[in-house]
């Protein structure tokens, strides 16, 4: 479905951004990795299932190396034809206790990267009349948890920039969602839960149990391949006419 394509998956080493990275590859489309950790494994995953893969290690905190990464996939494939904002990170902390430089670096790398990315893709999608933009927000952009301001506030930012993208794109054949998942069991996760089943003195389970329980319904994970499968829709046909969508896939979170 997406031979020819070109696919730009931002913090997809692991986790989320791997799993959708993996599901567009698997139809056909060609993909810019970028992120920390695994980069190896990351690459020879996407290379086993037979398409390109250019790997670049931007620092989604700074425009300039942004800019160099999507020069870098202009002219190793000819244009971004799908772009998935999902680098972010995290820090949990009551709002007068919370380090300025983290809020920051949150919102630079959350937030602000998804728009340099967004206004340097844009032309070339617009010039092919096609394009697909998306933004992997979270629940936390419809909703709030405590002690997590800059997280949420970025997120919600991320479903506004989502809506005024889609409707600056809405006569065009480019199409701009949010992705708003629940607790997702990535590598990241894992460690929360580790670390509640030790500070608590419980088992794995009742850990996770714990954890899905404080906000989650359906008491289950959302995978990183059910949201890859979710991008793969958005840049389908089925998909020309869904624009400016959060789509929240969160067990049940944000319905209660």
């Amino acid at each position: 479905m997406l031979k020819h394509k070109t696919a730009l998956v931002t913090g997809s080493t692991s986790g989320i951004g791997l799993g959708i990275a993996k599901a567009l590859a698997r139809q056909g489309a060609n993909i810019v990795l970028n992120g920390f950790g695994d980069v190896d494994g990351a690459q020879a995953e996407i290379a086993a299932l037979g398409v390109d893969v250019l790997y670049h290690g931007a620092d989604m905190s700074r425009p300039a190396e942004i800019e160099d990464m999507m020069r870098a996939a202009a002219e190793r494939f000819g244009r971004v034809d799908i772009l998935v904002n999902n680098a972010g990170i995290q820090h949990v902390a009551a709002i007068e206790d919370f380090p300025p430089e983290r809020w920051d670096a949150i919102i630079a790398i959350n937030l602000s990267s998804a728009f340099h990315t967004t206004r340097l893709a844009l032309p070339a999608m617009k010039a092919a009349n096609w394009g697909r933009i998306i933004n992997v927000a979270s629940v936390h952009g419809l909703v709030a948890s405590a002690q997590k301001s800059a997280y949420v506030a970025a997120k919600h930012g991320i479903v506004g920039l989502t809506k005024v993208v889609a409707l600056e794109t809405a006569t065009t054949g480019v199409t701009c969602n949010a992705i708003c998942p629940g607790w997702v069991l990535t590598p990241l996760v894992q460690k929360q839960v580790d670390a509640k089943a030790a500070a608590l003195g419980i088992s794995n389970e009742e850990a996770t149990r714990l954890l899905l329980g404080e906000k989650e319904p359906s008491m289950q994970f959302t995978t990183p391949e059910e949201l890859g499968e979710l991008a793969v829709f958005f840049c389908s046909p089925a998909a020309n006419n869904v624009r400016g969508a959060a789509w929240n896939m969160d067990g049940g979170w944000a319905a209660q």
